[in-house]
């Protein structure tokens, strides 16, 4: 077929992102339904009938009707990718690790490598702490700096400053921090319940959740209770009038964003803490902190939203967000929250300095 040079570059994005997709489903079918060999099997003949449609969407016969040839070719390729993806998933069977591990080289291990396997299982167990960090519920807890402070303005302070109420946030902290580490996961511990990080900070998602339907519910009745409706800011700023609600009612948003950050933030860094390696610690809790920036970041695309009468909807937009990443983060790392205790049992390392002293002796010496 004659694809002109506009055409063929997205074709062939398409086809590669399509076959490039598909092992992900290929590798689900493979080890929840049918297994590697037949996977792999129906996989062959589907991709064979797929070149089978190319080769008749390439028949001169078939070329003289345009619109038919472009949709067989289209078919075909859906197909060939639907095969190339019982196939593609199929990966080395040797773990990703075990050829940088000290025991795999034996007498060609170099000078420098003055580690041992622990340490590389535990560099491992490093990394994939990392990857729990690429979800955090920063983006409601962003709210409490900027548009929560606004949306106080706007309501019956009573005689108290409107940036006073997110104070609320550190004293929910306080206080409910030795109660959560005294009283609710030992309780929880005897109950059978294993709260482990990674179910915590799932839980933390929802928490921010719920905090951000408070905080759209309070700003539909601000609008509905106002003077001026849906232009509380405007009716502030012109003639100094605001919402009946009680600027305390926001306690709410502020007690559960703590409850979340609880959940969240004081879970990632312990998190971080425990399953980095010794002398990479520092570096793992700076990747759980710098997804606090990373959220500020993605929090500038919701600027447009920070007015009214769009307010509403920009909390609303957060609190889906909170859930979807609920959601997306405990389907990400519910194989991790399984290993748990794999992960925290791990042989303790030894990793050695270039002066000869290993970590632990240069800790003593301090």
């Amino acid at each position: 077929m004659s694809f002109s040079r506009e055409r063929v570059g997205p074709e062939r994005l398409v086809n590669s992102f399509w076959s490039y997709i598909m092992p992900t489903a290929g590798a689900f079918v493979a080890d929840q339904y049918l297994g590697r060999f037949r996977t792999i099997m129906y996989s062959i003949a589907a991709a064979l009938l797929g070149h089978l449609i190319l080769v008749i969407s390439a028949i001169p016969s078939v070329i003289s009707h345009p619109q038919g040839a472009i949709a067989c070719f289209s078919i075909g390729l859906i197909i060939m990718g639907v095969g190339t993806g019982g196939f593609k998933f199929k990966r080395n069977d040797k773990p990703f690790w075990e050829p940088v591990k000290p025991s795999a080289l034996g007498p060609n291990r170099p000078q420098w490598m003055t580690f041992d396997d622990e340490w590389v299982d535990e560099v491992a167990r490093g990394l994939k702490a990392c990857k729990v960090f690429l979800c955090c519920p920063g983006l409601a807890y962003n709210q409490m700096l900027n548009n929560l402070t606004s949306q106080a303005a706007t309501m019956h302070l009573g005689g108290v400053p409107n940036d006073i109420i997110n104070n609320l946030n550190p004293l929910a902290l306080i206080i409910c921090i030795p109660i959560f580490d005294r009283v609710i996961y030992p309780g929880l511990r005897h109950l059978g319940f294993n709260f482990t990080p990674i179910k915590r900070i799932t839980c933390g998602f929802v928490v921010a959740g719920c905090s951000m339907i408070a905080a759209t519910v309070i700003q539909h009745y601000i609008y509905v209770k106002g003077p001026c409706g849906k232009e509380a800011n405007y009716c502030l700023d012109e003639y100094g009038k605001y919402s009946p609600i009680s600027v305390w009612t926001q306690a709410i948003i502020y007690i559960l964003g703590g409850i979340s950050e609880i959940f969240a933030s004081i879970t990632s860094l312990e998190y971080a803490f425990t399953k980095a390696p010794k002398n990479m610690r520092s570096i793992v809790q700076a990747v759980a902190l710098f997804m606090n920036a990373f959220s500020s970041a993605i929090g500038q695309a919701f600027v447009g939203l920070s007015k009214d009468p769009l307010l509403v909807y920009n909390y609303m937009v957060v609190t889906i967000l909170a859930f979807v990443g609920a959601i997306g983060f405990w389907l990400s790392n519910y194989k991790l929250d399984r290993r748990e205790d794999e992960l925290n049992n791990l042989p303790q390392s030894k990793y050695t300095e270039k002066n000869g002293v290993s970590l632990d002796e240069e800790n003593a010496r301090k």
